[in-house]
């Protein structure tokens, strides 16, 4: 499928969204917690991988495809769970739906997503992840895993850096909180991007999906949006919660939010099929490192007895893809990305992303000589990279 005229990069797409939509709205989307330290190292560090390509290698059709937690992809790069995406583009996650499952990849509905995890599977018969966090009820912890099932999720990941929500301090100064807190410079843009608001108008807006129940929930704006969820997270959560969540779900489960190597065994211990190396884009605590740093230290970890170990943070490049595979990741998500496509064309615009993003590792493959996405491994990498990883 051939890439859309306008957009050549990821960053390409990511300009057409910041011109698209409120400036609140992409801060939500495109910031991160504190100073935004870790947001921009975890794109910083992919520039001290480097990588030692092959040369007299045929690589005139490398293929892409590869196997996680059991289902056949066409490209090892998934769509990470993200929350609120009606407040980008009215059709949310069921554009996003419908792009992934064209592409032969999958997406991970999240626990706050706009729309039902059952009304995202109704635009596909693709596989799906269904991302869930350790409430402090468990009762409406039962009833999402529930959902799950009945949705034949593939997987369940449970996201686990969050017993609290991140400082992020652009939606505190935008007025980003559930209802919004307009200033009038806010107002003022909000009616700069009429065609914004009338599709806002038309979709779900800050509907909750899967968490109607929240509807009477009370609000509190002390940490932006992600403080109406506040009473929600479980500050009390231990290692005990994962074990009881894999024993109600008994599928393929997921440990995301995992940035150190003892945190990675604990998850395989307690019955994970997969880890996420994952400092929730640098919007949850700043000042940790980039996912890429740690990628190879969980890796090692786990050497003696592997699981899946995927990585999400930073990815912007299909070289960026290539590099956490050669570190040994089964594959990668990317979140904000998807983002940007969502909101500068939809459904087209999440595919275009997926698009690039396939099209730079084909070519990053080629250029590389290697004949075979599954052939990454850190022979690929320059000896000096090997040296500090």
């Amino acid at each position: 499928m051939a890439r859309h005229r306008r957009w050549v990069s990821i960053d390409d797409v990511r300009q057409t969204a910041r011109r698209r939509l409120p400036a609140m709205v992409f801060d939500f989307v495109d910031g991160g917690a504190g100073d935004e330290f870790t947001l921009r190292r975890n794109r910083s560090a992919y520039d001290e991988l480097l990588l030692s390509p092959r040369v007299l290698v045929d690589v005139s059709r490398p293929p892409l495809d590869v196997t996680v937690l059991g289902e056949h992809l066409e490209l090892p790069i998934l769509l990470a769970p993200t929350g609120l995406p009606g407040l980008v583009h009215p059709d949310a996650e069921l554009a996003a739906a419908r792009a992934t499952a064209s592409r032969g990849t999958l997406m991970t509905v999240s626990t706050t997503s706009s729309y039902s995890l059952a009304e995202v599977r109704a635009e596909t018969s693709g596989p799906l992840i269904f991302q869930l966090y350790a409430w402090r009820e468990r009762s409406m912890t039962e009833e999402l895993i529930e959902r799950a099932r009945e949705a034949k999720c593939a997987a369940l990941m449970v996201t686990v850096d969050t017993p609290i929500a991140g400082n992020r301090e652009r939606d505190l100064r935008n007025g980003m909180s559930l209802p919004p807190r307009l200033h009038p410079s806010t107002a003022w843009d909000l009616a700069r991007h009429p065609r914004w608001a009338a599709g806002f108008r038309r979709g779900p807006g800050v509907k909750l999906g899967n968490l109607a129940v929240l509807d009477a929930a009370p609000r509190t704006n002390a940490l932006g949006v992600a403080g109406w969820f506040q009473h929600l997270f479980n500050t009390t959560q231990t290692w005990q919660d994962i074990e009881w969540i894999a024993s109600q779900w008994g599928g393929p489960l997921v440990v995301k939010g995992v940035l150190c190597a003892d945190d990675a065994i604990r998850a395989r211990d307690c019955g994970a099929a997969a880890v996420v190396v994952s400092n929730h884009g640098g919007r949850q605590l700043d000042g940790v490192p980039a996912t890429v740093e740690v990628l190879p230290r969980v890796v090692a970890a786990l050497a003696d007895d592997p699981i899946e170990v995927l990585i999400d943070g930073g990815i912007r490049r299909g070289i960026d893809v290539a590099r956490c595979l050669a570190l040994g990741a089964s594959a990668v998500l990317v979140g904000r990305p998807w983002l940007y496509g969502l909101a500068a064309a939809g459904e087209e615009g999440v595919g275009a992303v997926l698009d690039i993003l396939r099209d730079e590792l084909r070519i990053t493959l080629q250029l590389l000589g290697c004949p075979d996405v599954s052939k990454l491994d850190r022979t690929f990498l320059d000896p000096r990279t090997q040296a500090v990883t």
